[in-house]
Formats: C-alpha cells, structure tokens, sequence
C-alpha cells in the first residue's frame, strides 16, 4: 500500500475553495466512479483500489489517499496530476 500526503496553498475564500473543490470532484465521480461525500470541510473518496480525504483548511487544500496493492505502483503519477490539477483550480 502507498500513502499520497499533499498540502496545497491557495488564496481562495472557503466557499470559492469548496466550489471548486466541488468541480473537481464531479470530474472524478465521471472518470474514475469514485464515490464521495462530504463531512464538515473534509471530502472522503473512495472507490477500488483507492480511498482518501481532501480537507479544506484555511488557505490550504489537502490531501490524503492510500492506494491499494495495483496503484501502489503508479503512486509517482497520481501525486504529479493531483498538483497538476491543484494548480489549475487553486
């Protein structure tokens, strides 16, 4: 099993950082039949092979996910497109 740690500073205000958290995840329910839901300003996921958190700190987004035995491997890759998308939206 992989553990993903990321911590994202943004300067949005928390409804725009939960909006766009929002996006983000409606992309993830499409492409990847994640399922999610929200507790507080935490954003629990999981699905096969993969489960996590993005919390909603002030100022920060972050980010905790393990993934199983098949995406251990492919850990390097899936922490590179969480910045990736992080920068985009945040």
């Amino acid at each position: 099993m992989a553990n993903i740690h990321i911590r994202h500073a943004h300067s949005l205000n928390q409804d725009d950082a939960r909006n766009a958290l929002t996006e983000l995840v409606e992309s993830l329910q499409r492409k990847l039949a994640v399922e999610t839901r929200w507790q507080d300003d935490a954003l629990h996921f999981s699905r096969s092979g993969v489960d996590g958190s993005i919390r909603l700190l002030p100022g920060e987004v972050e980010i905790l996910a393990k993934l199983g035995i098949f995406l251990a491997p492919m850990k390097g890759m899936v922490e590179q497109e969480i910045n990736r998308v992080l920068k985009e939206r945040f």
